[in-house]
């Protein structure tokens, strides 16, 4: 009996791992990226870019910080949401310098040829550029070798965008 019911349970622990696995897989790689409007770059469902992150803020405090709604610019078709005026003034005075890479979808998905909502703490900084990345367990792949990933995401990703 004993037997039996261990056979059990690991087989009911053996199908949440693979059914855990499925979903996950699915979900990463297949469902329409979050942060990105149907007819434009950097938007959401909602419509603010970087789910109402404060773009800016990466790069002056180096973390992510929330948008307020009564700071907002619109640019490439997506509401940009800012913690302060003068960051929506550094953000209104040079857009692309602090729009984060490959429109906003996952930077280490556009790899893979898959474009992938990301979650806004889950970022790097590198050479003056912005990268997000779907999770932290996506964001520790991709900083294995970030040099490498943005060379291959560079390369993959307009043709990504005519898809």
């Amino acid at each position: 009996m004993a037997d039996t019911h261990s056979m059990r349970t690991k087989r009911r622990t053996f199908l949440s791992i693979a059914t855990a696995a499925m979903f996950f897989a699915g979900t990463a790689w297949a469902e329409p990226a979050i942060n990105t409007l149907k007819n434009s770059l950097f938007g959401g469902r909602g419509d603010a870019a970087i789910n109402g992150y404060d773009t800016v803020a990466y790069f002056t405090v180096g973390k992510p910080v929330k948008g307020l709604d009564n700071l907002v610019f619109d640019w490439m078709g997506a509401k940009w949401k800012f913690a302060s005026q003068a960051n929506l003034d550094l953000f209104k005075a040079n857009p692309e310098k602090y729009a984060p890479q490959y429109g906003g979808y996952c930077a280490f998905g556009v790899t893979k040829d898959a474009l992938i909502k990301v979650e806004p703490e889950q970022f790097t900084v590198r050479e003056g550029k912005l990268y997000l990345n779907y999770d932290a367990s996506i964001q520790a792949q991709w900083l294995k070798d970030p040099a490498g990933f943005i060379k291959t995401a560079d390369a993959k990703f307009p043709a990504l965008l005519k898809k």
